[in-house]
């Protein structure tokens, strides 16, 4: 069995990953940390989201560093100011015991005069993403002369952002003895031409795509018209109060608009997508890392930075077009050996989109219905019950209230007063109005052979009557047409 201990890691490091709770390395860490600390190489790893590539190049990056020399020796690129973020936060925790590095995350949204005067100062490791590292770059305030590590993290995505160009600025300006580790969930072709334009005779580690899922993720589908996506999702969040999740959204308006219908209706959400600034970008990760939301509302590309470990669920607003991207949303969730739950939001039509996941990806989707408010109600009753007889009122509540409650409730009976108690309990939880959801959204295979059976004319919802005649509504279509036999003027009638 693979652990730590065996990779060559120091102790310094393997202490931190005691205390990090990091027990067993996923594959892309088991197979590439000792490759990476064994032999100056370039490198390819090839694995999705979620499968821990931040730690598979940071450790032994740390390693490598030399902390007694004050210039930049790594440089990391990432496509979102979250993912940079991320993976400085991480590789600070990973060198907690190590002698000192100092480590820089720069990106677009903040004072790029901060960065300037703190690039002023020694920084052995550089994160950045490529827009803002080009802008430093030409204020000749980042140096990338003697870099010794060039790390490409989530390289399709940047790609998929348009830094294509970009990339190969900052490449061209790095001296040629560097090594180059790139990391990817897939392999199009310009990453193929990066590799063969930079990269020199790269060691490659490719994850098992039938392993690339997260087993631990129970993966379903709920059939809903567009109109009533907002409502269900709410009914998702009223059954489970201690759900956490993100529900991912394919544009920013679409963002907006469900995070603004949530806010309205009390629930604890906010949206994350590129038109916010990095302050209120920041402000919202804040709130939902410390609990303060229940669910972020969020783009693919906006999410691509979330690092939570204890995301319940995750919720697909839309089916994305590529198939890679519903890997990477499922696998925001079920971290850290956590079992977690993936719903997709589908019409009748889409059926065949969740087929060809599950032939793909080879996981298995089942069909959940939408909670109906009656038990929703029932659930959060009960929940509500026993909170109350779990609250402590022993010399909680002074004696003089306690006897004005008891003398203005006196003459209720114990029915009485737990009905109005719990009315007001219900009229609080706001629960909405009780519509049936789940009908007729999808063609069973009853339904299907009930359409096959019925004569052709009655297969259109009625727009025809018995024999597949119209109905009377239906006739003046029928009314305005010439006997077939009559004559119209036209060239064909004209008199030569």
């Amino acid at each position: 069995m693979t652990s730590f201990k065996n990779m060559g890691l120091s102790d310094p490091i393997l202490k931190v990953l005691k205390e990090l709770n990091f027990e067993k390395p996923t594959d892309i860490q088991s197979k590439g940390i000792p490759t990476l600390l064994s032999s100056p190489t370039d490198f390819i790893g090839l694995a999705q989201t979620g499968t821990g590539k931040t730690a598979a190049f940071g450790l032994p990056l740390l390693e490598l560093i030399d902390a007694s020399q004050n210039k930049t020796q790594a440089l990391i690129l990432a496509p979102t100011r979250e993912l940079g973020k991320q993976i400085a936060e991480e590789l600070q925790k990973f060198g907690k015991y190590l002698p000192k590095i100092n480590i820089l995350p720069v990106y677009g949204g903040t004072d790029i005069v901060k960065q300037i005067k703190a690039l002023k100062k020694p920084q052995h490791i550089i994160i950045a993403t490529p827009g803002r590292l080009i802008d430093l770059m030409k204020r000749k305030a980042a140096k990338l002369h003697e870099l010794d590590f060039l790390i490409l993290d989530e390289a399709d995505e940047m790609l998929n952002m348009g830094f294509k160009e970009d990339i190969d600025k900052i490449l061209s300006k790095t001296p040629d003895h560097k090594l180059t580790w790139l990391f990817s969930a897939t392999m199009p072709d310009e990453i193929k031409r990066i590799v063969n334009e930079y990269m020199d005779e790269p060691e490659e580690v490719r994850i098992n795509p039938d392993k690339t899922v997260n087993q631990n993720i129970t993966h379903q589908f709920a059939v809903v018209r567009r109109k009533d996506k907002a409502t269900a999702l709410k009914r998702f969040l009223d059954i489970e109060e201690n759900m956490r999740g993100v529900v991912f959204c394919r544009t920013r308006r679409d963002t907006q608009d469900l995070a603004e219908e949530l806010l309205r209706n009390n629930y604890r959400a906010d949206a994350l997508h590129g038109d916010l600034s990095q302050a209120q970008r920041d402000r919202v990760m804040k709130r939902f890392k410390n609990h303060e939301l229940q669910v972020l509302i969020a783009t693919d590309v906006a999410a691509r930075g979330i690092d939570v470990n204890d995301l319940t669920h995750v919720f697909h607003h839309m089916l994305p077009d590529d198939i890679s991207y519903y890997t990477h949303r499922s696998g925001r969730t079920a971290r850290a050996g956590k079992k977690g739950y993936s719903i997709a939001f589908i019409n009748g039509r889409e059926l065949y989109r969740v087929k060809r996941l599950e032939k793909t990806l080879k996981i298995n989707f089942k069909q959940v219905p939408i909670p109906e408010v009656d038990d929703i109600a029932h659930i959060r009753v009960r929940q509500w019950c026993l909170q109350i007889l779990e609250t402590p009122t022993k010399g909680k509540i002074d004696a003089a209230l306690m006897n004005e409650a008891i003398t203005l409730f006196g003459n209720l009976s114990k029915e009485e007063l737990i009905s109005k108690i719990l009315k007001r309990e219900i009229d609080k939880m706001d629960l909405g109005h009780s519509v049936n959801l789940n009908e007729g959204l999808l063609d069973t295979d009853e339904k299907k052979k009930k359409r096959r059976t019925e004569p052709k004319g009655r297969r259109r919802g009625g727009r025809r009557g018995d024999g597949g005649r119209r109905r009377d509504g239906d006739r003046r279509r029928d009314d305005n047409r010439r006997p077939k036999n009559s004559k119209r003027k036209g060239r064909g009638n004209r008199k030569k």
